[in-house]
């Protein structure tokens, strides 16, 4: 270590000396004045004046040395310690001479950064002037510590105290305005009471609006931790450029924990509980696929029925939708490519591509390649109407006149036929998580609809999309039990058969019909469909509809394993009947795949498309 110099010096003022000690005069020759620091006789006492220390720094890239300076310290231990400290910094390569602001170096950092998104650096920006400027930027970067962040944050919870005491105050004014327009349409008819039943309103009104000035939302925890990635992300750029910090001190923040939200799907309470109290039990909310049905439905005269169409089942974002161009769409091969997207900053639109993971090619059903054409036919309807009003964009989804849309506008639009659906309400953000159920609901693998949404890696894709929709959670629970097996004694009546007729390529369903005979018998027939002949039946002695299900379950799995079958899928629907008759019916759903499957030996390449198929391209091309 290099030599330290610990001096102490204090505050006193008094006759000045030069290096010799002779007194400094004046211009009236009268001894000059002023503090006279380390020359103060009273030093010798233990308790006057201040330790300092000084030291030679490294040299700086004009080979000049600085000289570190720093003092105020009650004991020398303590000038010691700091002077260890700051020399550990400066052999790590810190400039702990530099009398930057944090201020300073924000706003250096986030001009040095090129390579990011504009929503991105949108975000940063607020970041640094709503939070990092005002807090610790007057701090110089060297003596920034981990304390000071702490003091940030507590800083910012005080502000949520007093924003959500503000937004207390407003919601109460508003309530007092709304209970003021009552009284006074209650007044009609009623001359002088309504006088002065609408001058209370209008105080109430002109109350409400001074109460609602200054009203600012209240910075969650998940804001908070994005503020503090901000940081960190600043911090370790100067770190790695001018050894500008000893350490990056916004990864020691220990910060309230931020929930995700959990997407809860819109079952028949959760609907009954909304009608009742207009209340959504969550931020994220899903349709189920009867509820996605009704809006398809009901939104199937909308202009832009086909995009809300693409948004359930392909899962797409709202600015790559308003992107897309009718080049990145084959009507023929079925199939559009995510390359392009539309961002919002300050409703100002910028078209950027995605993220690297999120350039994707999306596959086409033959519904969703029809619905595309019937929308290009809808555009050059439009296109003929408007003549040379029209606006050429070369987008797929466009207004009547041709113009693009805009990301906001979607999801306003969207909302607003939510609204006049009287479905329960969703964002249209939320019909991302609703694909992905869907999918997932259809048996897909989660690695499927990672590349469908455009996700980086399977772990966002279940943590963020998948909740787990009623008849996934059924069809779980079934086949749970399925796995377990349970000894209910049957007798066979007739042995099972599945006809050639059953099967579907290597799969066939069939249902068993349980029905209580008389006491604890029970029958129970395995059919293909309601009305069709019976393929067996067995007889048991069971407590209930749950014994019928379980023998019913060993008795196809027993008829599986002795003709090379796999029992895949078994779905209980004991659920389904009325609470007043499960004492006497059982209905349970197989799904039975056959173990051998047809090999492609001897099999000639195919060389084209079905005839179908042809007919039904040719089709699309003719309606684009």
């Amino acid at each position: 270590m290099v030599e330290v110099s610990y001096y102490k010096r204090c505050q006193c003022k008094g006759p000045v000396k030069d290096k010799k000690g002779n007194p400094i005069l004046d211009a009236d020759g009268n001894p000059k004045i002023g503090s006279i620091g380390r020359t103060c006789p009273k030093l010798a006492n233990k308790d006057h004046g201040t330790w300092n220390f000084a030291f030679e720094g490294e040299p700086n890239e004009r080979n000049k040395r600085g000289r570190v300076r720093h003092g105020g310290f009650a004991k020398k231990e303590d000038a010691k310690k700091k002077a260890e400290e700051i020399y550990a910094a400066m052999m790590a390569g810190t400039d702990v001479l530099s009398d930057e602001k944090c201020g300073d170096f924000f706003l250096r950092w986030i001009k040095a950064k090129k390579s990011i998104a504009r929503t991105t650096r949108h975000g940063y920006e607020e970041h640094i002037n709503n939070y990092l400027l005002p807090h610790l930027g007057h701090i110089k970067r060297r003596d920034l510590k981990v304390r000071h962040l702490d003091k940030m944050y507590d800083a910012i919870e005080k502000e949520n105290n007093e924003r959500i005491l503000h937004r207390l105050r407003v919601n109460q004014l508003q309530d007092e305005r709304d209970a003021a327009h009552r009284t006074w349409i209650k007044a009609a008819g009623k001359k002088e009471e309504r006088r002065a039943a609408r001058r209370a309103f209008l105080d109430a009104n002109a109350a409400l609006r001074e109460g609602k000035k200054g009203l600012r939302k209240v910075t969650s925890a998940a804001t908070m931790h994005r503020i503090n990635d901000t940081l960190s992300s600043a911090l370790s750029w100067g770190i790695k450029r001018d050894q500008a910090f000893a350490r990056n001190w916004a990864q020691l923040v220990e910060l309230p924990p931020a929930t995700r939200a959990k997407p809860l799907v819109w079952t028949p309470e959760r609907i009954e509980h909304w009608k009742r109290t207009g209340e959504k039990p969550g931020p994220v909310m899903v349709w189920t696929p009867q509820l996605t049905g009704q809006f398809l439905d009901f939104v199937k005269g909308d202009w832009l029925y086909e995009l809300w169409h693409s948004f359930i089942f392909l899962g797409p974002r709202r600015g790559e939708m308003a992107a897309l161009p009718w080049t990145e769409v084959s009507l023929d091969a079925l199939w559009l490519r995510i390359s392009q997207q539309i961002v919002e900053v300050a409703y100002e639109l910028y078209g950027e591509a995605p993220k690297a993971d999120s350039v994707r090619t999306l596959s086409l059903s033959l519904e969703s390649g029809d619905n595309l054409a019937a929308f290009r036919a809808k555009q050059e309807k439009q296109r003929q109407e408007w003549a040379d009003a029209y606006a050429e964009s070369g987008r797929v989804w466009t207004h009547e006149n041709g113009e693009g849309l805009h990301p906001d506008w979607i999801s306003r639009r969207f909302t607003r036929l939510v609204e006049l659906s009287g479905l329960p309400p969703v964002r249209l953000h939320d019909l991302r998580h609703l694909a992905a159920t869907l999918s997932l609901l259809a048996g897909h693998d989660i690695k499927v609809v990672q590349e469908k949404l455009g996700h980086s890696s399977r772990q966002i894709t279940s943590d963020t999309y998948t909740s787990m929709l009623p008849e996934m959670m059924r069809a779980e629970a079934e086949s749970v039990m399925a796995v377990v097996p349970r000894d209910v004694p049957f007798e066979v009546r007739v042995p099972l058969e599945i006809p050639k007729s059953a099967w579907q390529a290597d799969i066939a369903v069939l249902v068993t019909h349980g029905v209580r005979q008389s006491g604890n018998t029970w029958a129970v027939g395995a059919q293909t469909q309601p009305d069709s002949d019976l393929l067996g039946m067995i007889t048991l002695a069971g407590r209930g509809q749950d014994d019928a299900a379980n023998a019913a379950v060993k008795w196809v799995r027993d008829h599986g394993t002795a003709n090379g079958l796999e029992l895949v899928r078994v779905e209980n629907f004991n659920d389904r009947y009325p609470e007043e008759q499960r004492a006497d019916f059982s209905l349970t759903r197989f799904t039975v795949a056959r173990s051998e499957t047809p090999g492609v030996d001897g099999w000639a390449l195919p060389t084209g498309l079905p005839p179908a198929a042809v007919r039904a391209s040719k089709k699309r091309r003719k309606a684009a």
